[in-house]
This record gives structure tokens, sequence and C-alpha cells, in this order.
């Protein structure tokens, strides 16, 4: 039996350590805190108990009850993941649960997390010492305390020393704590920031002075900064274009990953909003699975999404074929790089691929069938197999079939309008319509978040991939303002960066 005792980092998940994914990954029972980034549950097997053990507002859920959930788990041969925000031994309480531990006799190992005191700062582009400003940093709790109290903060201490000192869980006594520190010494235009939910989506971010702390209005849980280098910010603008920026990304919440990685890493805060959902076609998959068993007779397949390619490749592994031994001599045509992309994850390389990523471009790009009407194996020649999407804009196939293609289509998914379940809210809605810019990825995304949003305002930029996408864009009234040629999440990420840094403010 052993217990990890896991930093999960100050709520972006990517900040989590190595050895903390490990861990988690052989877990039996994970005891995770209020804050944890929910992805970070995943990296536990799908067998693993999750028990909530945060403390939400107005609760009352005590230390003890948590160590009597550790001990028994571990008591009975569990691998148990005590999973807290931050580092757990920094105003974690972890140093209360090894004490447990040890008297119960448990193993254990404690793994260290980034703390918020360091990296929310950061995430503001404040460093919390710098040479010639601050060479000191002192960390405290902002929870009140009887100045008497064993542990209490002097804040009166704290008010003479100088140097950086860095809140934690302190926006209820902030007026309180800076009433102390100017009393102490400290001038009431020292500078402060204070961020909330640092290095998450959801960042916010106020810079004020000691006098005027107590205006701040932002929640918890916020970091405090006091001393002069809360007055930098060092973020890159070249590195950052889209900091400040809160961006709407309305593809399938699967299909989200990279796109709100890429913004991301551009500064951006990024709001999922998925306004369409993916489903099997009308007739459960049939056809497409008929199709695909049958893929080798074809001269080309033809793709025009990934979801396209996804759905087909569930079907195309037969007896125990590799994924291209499957297609024959079948040649493969993709619509766009991310298209091509998803291809090459059959290990299967996209012969044709047109600079523009439109179906009519496909269409211009592929040569005239040839006169033979029979393929080496007898088969019938100048076959084309069309895996679409239902009710998708009637543009390929007959192109094709003037060029002299014989073409099958073959319905492989269907798009549907997003629910409540699927995370569209009328809270979401409303979130969304505040923020700064909107990136559609086809034109049944624009057709749904129309249909959704209602009246509500459209963000001020939107953001298009390709020109079918921007077409519909306009066509439903929308003032498109950024058309990615690239059709991937790389392509209008740095488009819409592009369009930042040329007009930074929206």
């Amino acid at each position: 039996m052993t217990v990890y005792l896991v930093g999960a980092g100050p709520g972006d998940p990517g900040l989590l350590t190595r050895r903390g994914a490990e861990v988690l990954a052989s877990a039996d029972v994970v005891l995770f805190d209020r804050l944890v980034d929910a992805s970070l549950l995943d990296l536990a097997p799908s067998r693993a108990l999750r028990i909530d053990v945060g403390k939400r507002p107005g609760e009352t859920h005590h230390q003890e009850d948590v160590n009597a959930l550790l001990m028994e788990h571990a008591q009975r041969g569990a691998c148990v993941v005590r999973l807290k925000g931050g580092d757990p031994f920094v105003f974690g309480r972890g140093g209360e649960e090894a004490e447990a531990l040890i008297a119960a006799g448990i193993a254990f190992e404690v793994i260290p997390g980034v703390s918020a005191a360091f990296a929310a700062p950061a995430a503001a582009g404040t460093p919390v010492t710098h040479r010639g400003l601050s060479s000191t940093v002192t960390v405290v709790t902002g929870h009140s305390r009887e100045p008497a109290a064993p542990g209490a903060v002097d804040w009166e201490a704290l008010g003479r020393a100088g140097g950086t000192l860095v809140v934690l869980m302190g926006m209820a006594h902030r007026a309180d704590i800076a009433r102390r520190l100017i009393a102490a010494g400290r001038e009431p235009s020292t500078p402060v920031l204070v961020v909330r939910l640092g290095t998450t989506p959801h960042q916010a971010e106020v810079r004020t002075t000691l006098a005027d702390l107590h205006t701040v209005e932002l929640g918890p849980p916020s970091t405090i900064v006091i001393g002069e280098v809360a007055a930098l910010d060092l973020r890159s603008p070249d590195l950052s274009p889209l900091a400040g920026w809160r961006v709407v990304i309305t593809r399938p919440r699967h299909q989200n990953t990279d796109l709100g990685a890429a913004l991301a890493d551009l500064g951006a805060t990024v709001v999922e909003l998925p306004v369409i959902a993916i489903e099997d076609p009308a007739d459960g998959g049939e056809a497409l699975r008929a199709a695909a068993a049958h893929a080798r007779e074809y001269d080309w397949i033809v793709f025009t999404s990934a979801n396209a390619v996804d759905r087909f490749a569930a079907h195309v592994l037969r007896d125990g074929a590799s994924e291209g031994g499957a297609l024959g001599t079948a040649r493969v045509a993709a619509v766009g790089g991310a298209t091509a992309a998803a291809v090459g994850r059959l290990g299967v390389v996209a012969e044709l691929v047109p600079n523009e990523a439109t179906a009519a471009a496909v269409v211009d790009a592929m040569p005239a069938a040839p006169s033979a009407v029979a393929r080496e194996d007898g088969t019938p020649g100048n076959r084309v197999l069309f895996p679409r999407a239902a009710g998708a804009r009637d543009v390929l196939a007959p192109g094709l079939r003037a060029k002299g293609w014989d073409v099958v289509e073959v319905e492989a998914y269907r798009t549907v309008r997003a629910s409540a379940a699927d995370g569209v809210t009328e809270a979401a809605l409303d979130a969304a319509s505040c923020a700064d810019a909107i990136v559609f990825a086809s034109p049944s995304a624009v057709t749904a978040y129309g249909a959704l949003s209602g009246e509500r305002p459209v963000p001020p930029v939107v953001a298009c991939v390709g020109p079918v996408t921007a077409g519909a864009a306009r066509a439903a009234g929308f003032d498109v303002r950024v058309v990615a040629d690239e059709h991937s999440a790389a392509g209008i990420a740095t488009a819409l960066a592009a369009y930042a840094r040329a007009k930074p403010s929206t």
C-alpha cells in the first residue's frame, strides 16, 4: 500500500510534473481538490475511483475526514493518489496528511507541484524577484487569524521588511492587509498585482496600488503580489500577440485540443463553445462499412474532412490487414493539410492535396478520368469513393462526374446542433458573446451558432478557416475579419495572431 501526495500545479494541466502523471496512471483511488483541472483525472485508469474532497465556500469539510479516507483506501491495499492544487507542502495541508500517514505506519511519497505563488505572477508577466527591485520574496497566507495565535502572520514585520510579498487566499481580507502594511511603513503607492485563476484559460488580472487594493473585485482563488516587481509585465508581445484576448472556438469538443493549445500558446484565453456535435450516419454506418470493405476496388478515395477519415478508418481494417494494405492500389485525395494529416495516420500518403482547402479546388486538381473502363483486377475503372457528411454542399461529386469519374457517395457522419449536454448552455452563450473573437471551422458551425445565440451580439472579430466557411459567415451577416488559408489549427491561430499584431485592440 502506497499513498502519493501529488501537487497538481497552479491550474494549467500542462504544469503537472512527469512523476505526477506517472503515479496517476497507476492509481486505484484519486482524492482530488475542487480546483484541480478535470483533465488530470483522465490520466488515471478508467477503473480508478475518483473522490472529490475539495472544500467549497460555505461547506464544512474537516481535514480529519480526508485523512480517514486516505488511510481507509491505503490499508485495503489500494494505490492512492492525493491530488492537491499547487504544491502539497505550500499551504496545501499536505504536512498534516503526511503526519497522519506516518502515525498510521502507511508508506507515502510526496511529489512536489508548481505553486501558484510563483506561477500565477509569472503567467501575468511578473517575476517575484528582479535585480534592482527585489532580492527577497515572502509567501504568506491571507486567512484571517488572531495576531497572537500560533502561526499568525506578523503584517507589521512584513511591512517593515521590504522585498516582494506574495499573499495566497487573501482576497477576503485585502483591505485589512493593505491597511496594516501601510501602517507598518509600506508606501500607499506600492505596486500590487492581483491574479485570479492564474495559468488557466480563465486567468484575470488587475494592477493597482496598495492604497487601492480594497477596490479590486476579483474573487478567489487569487494571488496577490505586493512590491515594486508588481508593476512589471514582461510578457513578449511577439510570442503572446493574443494576450488579453478571449477567443471562442466552436468545433466539437473532441476536436478542440490542437486549436485550443495553439491559441493558448499565443496568449489567448480560450472559451469552448462546441456548437456542433458529430454523430453516426442515419443508417448507423452500414453503408460506410460496406464501402470500406471494398476500398481496394476504387481508383481514388476522396476525403473532405478529418471527420470522414476517422469514420472511414474505423471500418477499414479487415482480416488483420493494415490500413494502408486495406486500400490496395486506391489513391487518396484530401481537401487540406489537416485532412491530409488524418490520412497520414492511416499509414497512407494523400497524393492530391490542393493549395486551397475547398471541394472545388479538389475538383480542379483531379485529372480527368482515363478512357479505360476496367481495372487490372477486373473491377470497373474510373471509380471514386467519396465518404461525406450528410447534408454537405453538393460540389465535389458533380464536379468529378463532369470529369468522367464514377463517384460513389456514402454518408460517413452527421453534423448536428449541440445541446446543453455538450456544454452549450445559456450561460456559456452569454460568456461567448462577450469574447473578443470567435473561430468557425465549418459552415455548419456558423449555422449552428447563429441558431443557438439568438439575439446575442457576435464577438467583434470573426475568424474563419477557409473561404467557404467565410462565405457562410458573411451570408449569415457576420463581419468576417480573419480568413485562414491553411485549414488547420496552426493556420487559424497564426492568422488570428497576425490580425492581432496589426490591430492589437479589438
